[in-house]
């Protein structure tokens, strides 16, 4: 396993630095935000989940144009700076932000930069790794963003103690990693030359390239979406630990718990797919989504949340880098962009529609409703991907390295 980590490409490794450190700039924001939203400002559980889910949901949508604009002008490297760019832009405006409707804004064009850099990032993994190293690169991608995911928060908490929870200097210094994240894109990633002689894509989201993408690619965004119903907003996970009586200024404990198991378990399930097989992962990723929503709905106190929490960061961290994996494996390479785009769009208005009917169901019947919801539609999505290994048996095989 180790010695793979040798063998992948240093724009790989590049470009899985670039992720940590926006992490760790957002997740030091996300982390607080929250809790900044419901306890400063004032904001509802049903505001808290629509601004979540627009927030990923628009981000979604714009990586589907990004990714088959990539795909057009063959510049996947030109879409990912500009998209980090704007994100680090953007940065200053969580602490200059004094109202809801303002963060709102703040967090939606963050978000248009995610979605920006989104699709051309992992069509760029996917470009470069070699088929047989697949797996490995993208659960190393996801492991170091994730690793930003953990120290995003942990500096939170930090900063919290230092400056007796004060919400807008830890923001301020959020601003710092995002700009770094710029600076290694661009002096440690070179993009490879497209293929001479390879088609190039109609002019994006043409039909007929859609419809290039095969039966396959669109059986794995089915079971992606279905599964994304069920992944609603971590921000229901810190809500979860406030209310079994996690004091304010060590909520983002939540987020450090999720992604270390979450960084910890997704290399190693990327090694294991590109050896054997890839739905096996994805699979047992759904049955420990399932009981994470059991023990959060069943478990009220700060043990019960801790379980499930992390629960939650290792059925993250063996599916989340096996679906993009997959999407890589069935889309042909020049509509790599396109495909990783309109993979993230269904996810994230899935991820839209289940964040607002968390937020829904958590004030209308209380929490315990909210996280059975989720696992009834995690149940639905391990149904179809039993159907679709039934209908096509070699999907997922991985590539013997």
């Amino acid at each position: 396993m180790f010695e793979r980590l040798r063998q992948i490409p240093s724009g790989v490794w590049a470009l899985g630095f670039v992720s940590l450190l926006m992490d760790v700039s957002s997740e030091m924001i996300h982390a607080l935000l929250p809790v900044y939203l419901v306890t400063a400002l004032g904001a509802s559980m049903i505001e808290v989940g629509a601004i979540e889910g627009i927030a990923e949901a628009t981000a979604s949508i714009v990586k589907i144009f990004s990714g088959a604009v990539s795909d057009w002008l063959g510049k996947r490297k030109l879409l990912a700076g500009l998209g980090y760019g704007l994100a680090a832009l953007t940065k200053p405006a969580f602490p200059l932000a004094g109202s809801i409707d303002l963060l709102i804004a703040a967090r939606f064009i963050d978000r248009v930069g995610k979605g920006i850099r989104g699709a051309p990032r992992d069509a760029l993994v996917a470009d470069i790794a070699p088929p047989e190293l697949r797996g490995a690169a993208f659960g190393l991608r996801q492991s170091l963003d994730t690793v930003g995911a953990f120290v995003g928060p942990a500096l939170a908490i930090g900063l919290m103690w230092l400056t007796a929870n004060d919400f807008k200097t830890v923001f301020w210094v959020a601003v710092i990693p995002a700009f770094l994240a710029v600076a290694v894109l661009i002096a440690g990633v070179s993009e490879p030359a497209r293929v001479h002689g390879a088609r190039k894509p109609r002019f994006p989201l043409h039909i007929d390239e859609l419809r290039r993408l095969g039966g396959a690619y669109w059986l794995i965004v089915m079971i992606a979406t279905t599964f994304s119903l069920a992944k609603f907003s971590e921000a229901f996970l810190i809500l979860r630990a406030r209310d079994a009586g996690l004091p304010i200024a060590l909520a983002p404990l939540v987020l450090v718990g999720m992604n270390l198991v979450y960084a910890a378990s997704a290399y190693p399930a990327g090694v294991f797919s590109d050896r054997r097989e890839r739905l096996t992962p994805l699979a047992l990723g759904l049955v420990l989504l399932i009981a994470a929503d059991a023990v959060l709905a069943s478990l009220g106190g700060l043990e019960g949340v801790a379980l499930g929490v992390a629960l939650w960061g290792l059925h993250m961290g063996l599916t989340q880098g096996m679906l993009a994996t997959l999407v890589a494996d069935v889309a042909a390479p020049q509509l790599r962009g396109t495909a990783f785009g309109m993979f993230n769009l269904t996810g994230g208005v899935a991820t839209l529609a289940s964040s607002l009917v968390a937020g829904a169901l958590w004030e209308a019947q209380g929490a315990p409703m909210a996280f059975w919801a989720s696992a009834a539609c995690a149940a639905l999505a391990l149904i179809g991907l039993t159907l679709a290994k039934w209908r096509m048996p070699a999907l997922g095989a991985g590539n013997g390295g």
